[in-house]
């Protein structure tokens, strides 16, 4: 974390990203003397209502957080930032959003956890934007004229007040993780599948936390010891926080693990816990073995919606092969059982040398409405694009031998289906999981 002594003192001259958390009240112009080479500009956690008109001055600047501040609107002087294509201000008071407070190269917008009820018409016309994050506000619905949105992928609307999704949005070409828990017209969802899947309650004082396994926007991962009739068995314990995420509710977050049953490539889940003393919402789940990694890390600033892979990650095409073929049977077992995955992410699975797969994390799931069957046509279509990212990505990674030519091929033939963009014109999770697995049985018998 930076300070305002540093700038004053020069010691931050020609940085290009500057972390400010001070309670600061007022922007300090101290800032404006950075302008030249600064990209990043980050006043996360201060007690910021406005930012100053001449904000343009910042020239240079590509990515703005403001979040936990004091903000009512969304400034107008972000429109005139000629650079600036990121715009984070979760966690404030923001009511209004007007269309001069958006900049015309906006990629990324994050307005998580404010008091929105309606964005104006003009976002559609901001044609690069590819990630809108709008959870946790009072939305009823989004401008007609975001059909025009063609490179958005990723949308979070969960926790607002939609009675309905808009008919346009599951036809956007590119749109390939969608998050709605907790609206109106998901509840009824949430309950019929959540009445498919019996979940044990199990008591919190037969658990003995002990370390922290992990940490996300949700919740903590503690190891622990679960004290049975006759006999103590290692769990794994997931607390939530119980307050607004990136992606919506810790609720439909927990609802969609037990909904989600029971299947070889989803983290086994014994029950949730009853009993807390802070009644805080928690699960009880299998402890993983220590052989699974994360498959990829999340996207950067500037990768955007694309997944981070370290430089030496390779993989065969068999290997590619046995991932995709995993993935598809767990999102083909998702969907039937009324879930939607949302976050369908190489940075959310775990991935041993095996090529065994664990799909986790399920903060952006949404709950799919089976009786409507060409609105839960859709969903699954939006998330076959999702997976068709991951294969992409998988055969970028990939070493093509001769002998297994003829398996890349067909994964390429496979990944190009999935990420056509005529949503109509993919192919659903049953024939991917049907296509893979007489691929994977031709390769090794043949």
């Amino acid at each position: 974390m930076h300070t305002l002594s540093s700038i004053r003192a020069g010691k931050l001259a020609g940085i290009k990203r500057l972390d400010l958390s001070c309670g600061l009240t007022d922007f300090p112009c101290e800032i404006f003397e950075l302008a030249d080479t600064l990209e990043i500009l980050n006043l996360s956690g201060n007690a910021l209502s406005g930012l100053p008109d001449d904000l343009h001055r910042l020239h240079k600047l590509r990515v703005i957080f403001c979040s936990d501040n004091r903000f009512t609107v969304l400034p107008e002087a972000l429109g005139a930032c000629p650079h600036l294509e990121m715009v984070g201000f979760k966690a404030n008071k923001i009511r209004h959003v007007s269309a001069a407070a958006l900049p015309q190269n906006l990629r990324w917008l994050i307005l998580t956890d404010n008091q929105i009820g309606e964005l104006p018409g003009e976002l559609g016309s901001r044609t690069r934007l590819q990630k809108l994050m709008l959870a946790g506000n009072q939305l009823q619905d989004l401008p007609g004229q975001m059909a025009a949105c063609a490179q958005l992928e990723l949308l979070r609307i969960a926790a607002n007040r939609f009675t309905k999704i808009p008919d346009w949005l599951l036809s956007l070409p590119r749109l390939a993780w969608l998050g709605y828990a907790g609206n109106p017209c998901s509840n009824a969802n949430e309950v019929a599948a959540m009445a498919r899947q019996p979940i044990k309650h199990i008591d919190w004082f037969s658990l003995e936390l002990q370390q922290p396994l992990g940490e996300g926007a949700s919740g903590v991962i503690y190891r622990a010891n679960r004290q049975l009739a006759d006999n103590v068995l290692p769990v794994a314990v997931k607390v939530f926080k119980g307050s607004m995420t990136s992606d919506g509710l810790p609720r439909s977050e927990k609802s969609a693990c037990m909904a989600a049953g029971e299947h070889p490539g989803l983290i086994p889940v014994a029950g949730k816990i009853s009993g807390h003393p802070e009644n805080k919402p928690g699960l009880v789940m299998s402890l993983i073995d220590p052989g699974f990694v994360r498959l990829a890390a999340p996207p950067s600033l500037e990768s955007c919606t694309r997944d981070i892979y370290s430089t030496e990650t390779r993989f065969t095409p068999a290997s590619a092969l046995s991932i995709a073929l995993g993935i598809a049977a767990v999102a083909r077992h998702l969907h039937a059982q009324g879930v939607m995955h949302g976050d369908l992410y190489a940075h959310n699975i775990l991935w041993n040398k095996q090529d065994d797969c664990l799909l986790g994390d399920f903060g952006a799931a949404s709950f799919v409405p089976q009786h409507e069957a060409v609105t839960a046509t859709r969903m699954q279509q939006i998330e076959v694009r999702a997976f068709g990212c991951l294969l992409e990505e998988l055969l970028d990674r990939c070493d093509a031998t001769f002998e297994a030519s003829s398996v890349f091929d067909a994964l390429s033939t496979l990944q190009r289906n999935c990420l056509r963009p005529d949503v109509n014109a993919r192919s659903l999770f049953d024939e991917i999981w049907s296509s893979l697995t007489s691929l994977d049985a031709l390769m090794h018998n043949g």
